[in-house]
């Protein structure tokens, strides 16, 4: 993320480099890995898990704000897609507490302004599809569950358009999926437990980000997992 003078002008970065901006390798980047950085904006911290180099709006990455702080509302990341992983914050729209799912098309409404309680997110600012401007709030400690395709899975729908889905996937304790592979890519955020598949195990706060067709077979042990899953949109991430 761009640093920020005084003015709150942008100004270079080492963030306006790419990282991790070829789409067809398979990327994980798990807690230990996790490297935070201050912005100049007091209170904000994050991790950048992807970026296509010096483009604002094509970025995977966990902010987190340490105290009241806020990004400038004449700051504009175009369209923008985020999860509170803990802590409360605001925008002009409303509050969202942990389990909140947000998209905020381009136009719709600034990035969120206010970190009330400090909080942690997993942001994405990334152009949306051309007519997919519905902006979306679910709180998923209140939306409904449903049964998955393999016995231990429930799923809760978040998002979807033409291709991409994005979805909240619980694993019970010892749940073995089937080898499937991934069209158009996928991408998983551990948010409890553990995750596996024949390559590793994932602990909570591990991402993972694999492209298109590529394949796995997951399951998880005693610890179970709930997971943040979005696939579908890897195909033309420089799009």
């Amino acid at each position: 993320m761009p640093a920020y003078n005084n003015e709150y002008a942008i100004v270079p970065s080492p963030e306006d480099f790419p990282v991790h901006d070829d789409f067809n390798k398979r990327i994980v980047v798990k807690p230990n890995d996790y490297s935070w950085t201050s912005l100049s904006i007091p209170g904000i911290q994050h991790m950048t898990l992807d970026r296509i180099g010096g483009k604002l709006n094509c970025a995977t990455t966990l902010v987190r704000y340490t105290q009241d702080s806020g990004i400038p509302e004449n700051i504009h990341y175009g369209d923008l897609e985020f999860f509170v992983l803990d802590g409360t914050l605001t925008d002009e729209h409303g509050e969202y507490s942990s389990g909140a799912y947000v998209r905020n098309p381009k136009g719709t409404c600034s990035p969120p302004s206010i970190a009330a309680k400090g909080s942690t997110l997993f942001m994405k600012s990334h152009p949306f599809p051309k007519n997919d401007k519905q902006h979306t709030v679910i709180d998923t400690e209140k939306a409904t569950w449903r049964p998955g395709v393999v016995e231990g899975l429930q799923v809760m729908p978040l998002h979807e358009y033409e291709g991409e889905h994005v979805a909240l996937v619980r694993w019970a304790p010892h749940t073995q999926f089937n080898l499937h592979s991934h069209r158009g890519g996928e991408e998983i955020l551990v948010l409890e437990g553990v995750f596996y598949d024949e390559y590793d195990c994932y602990p909570t706060g591990t991402w993972i980000r694999s492209p298109h067709l590529s394949r796995h077979t997951p399951f998880t042990k005693e610890e179970g997992a709930l997971i943040y899953v979005k696939v579908g949109h890897l195909v033309s991430p420089n799009l």
